[in-house]
């Protein structure tokens, strides 16, 4: 199973951004726990503070990814186009986000992603990563047992 994970802006900040919201650990050390928590999934990682380049690369994982775990970030509430992108692919998309965007500001409680996903994950920390990539295995879980 090849899985790519996408993450908008300031995520590349994480472990020293706003710790009470995003708490103190990096991405890449919660990254290299998935991947060795899941050893047979191809993992790809991309990240970018740049609208276009995540439309870009959801673009290009259609045809290279079994599933999306895009956590847009700030763009998740302003950006159509990346719910265009979504919409056009076939891949399924699941949507994070580590805080609880429905406890925070209200612009937060908009998403222009979430009509086009397969789901919604919020608020469970990195943890939600993990989460998506769960979703993923309990669809491919049930496909197989269907025809298996």
């Amino acid at each position: 199973m090849r899985i790519t994970i996408i993450n908008g802006p300031n995520l590349n900040l994480l472990g020293r951004r706003e710790s009470q919201i995003y708490g103190v650990q990096t991405f890449e050390a919660y990254l290299s726990s998935l991947q060795s928590q899941y050893n047979y999934i191809d993992f790809s990682v991309f990240q970018s503070n740049i609208e276009g380049e995540l439309i870009t690369y959801l673009q290009k994982s259609e045809h290279n990814s079994d599933g999306i775990i895009l956590n847009a970030a700030g763009y998740t509430h302003t950006s159509v186009g990346i719910g265009d992108a979504i919409r056009a692919i076939d891949t399924p998309v699941v949507e994070v986000h580590i805080s609880n965007t429905f406890a925070r500001e209200s612009y937060r409680h908009k998403s222009f992603l979430t009509p086009y996903v397969k789901g919604l994950i919020v608020g469970f920390g990195l943890d939600v990563y993990r989460l998506a990539v769960e979703s993923f295995l309990q669809n491919t879980k049930k496909t197989s047992n269907r025809y298996g």
